[in-house]
């Protein structure tokens, strides 16, 4: 392999890195014109093991902008990436795949008003509303594009998660 070749893994590397982060930022964030522009204009989504659904990245883009209302906080991580570049007898193709795991920690509801009554009582504003954690792997399947790496598919499967409050109770 040559330096040149090393060097363009490299770069591709950061730049998948680079997508799987804007992705979690964009679903933490709310801006679902970003998210859906990570994707090729084929790309796909499937959370049905968390509960969600499967389809077009354009279509799962407005399911989500409506059920993440439920959870105006929310703070996405994504870890442990493992990522396969295609290979082309030692040179670097226009495929790749990435499986990492998550962790998704969200509030559900809004402490703002009870902030507000803390506030006004002279107390310490406490978080009231429950917490929703979920855990599991991504499998995101990568091309390289004119416009660089976008996501082709991207399949969530949930291992796990916890509730507290009012919907651990329920």
């Amino acid at each position: 392999m040559t330096q040149r070749v090393d060097l363009s893994t490299v770069m591709d590397r950061i730049s998948i890195d680079a997508v799987i982060t804007g992705y979690a930022v964009a679903v933490d964030d709310g801006e679902w014109a970003d998210y859906q522009a990570l994707f090729t204009s084929d790309g796909r989504a499937d959370y049905r093991t968390a509960g969600g659904v499967e389809g077009p990245a354009s279509e799962v883009a407005q399911w989500l902008s409506q059920t993440m209302l439920l959870f105006p906080v929310r703070q996405h991580l994504i870890v442990n990436r493992r990522l396969d570049l295609q290979d082309l007898g030692g040179y670097p193709g226009d495929g790749a795949q990435v499986q990492a795991d998550y962790m998704n920690p969200m509030r559900l509801g809004d402490d703002a008003e009870r902030a507000g009554e803390a506030k006004d009582a002279g107390e310490e504003a406490r978080p009231t509303a429950p917490n929703f954690v979920s855990g599991g792997r991504y499998a995101f399947d990568l091309v390289r594009t004119d416009s660089g790496w976008r996501i082709r598919s991207v399949t969530v499967h949930e291992k796990w998660r916890s509730m507290t409050g009012a919907l651990a109770a329920g």
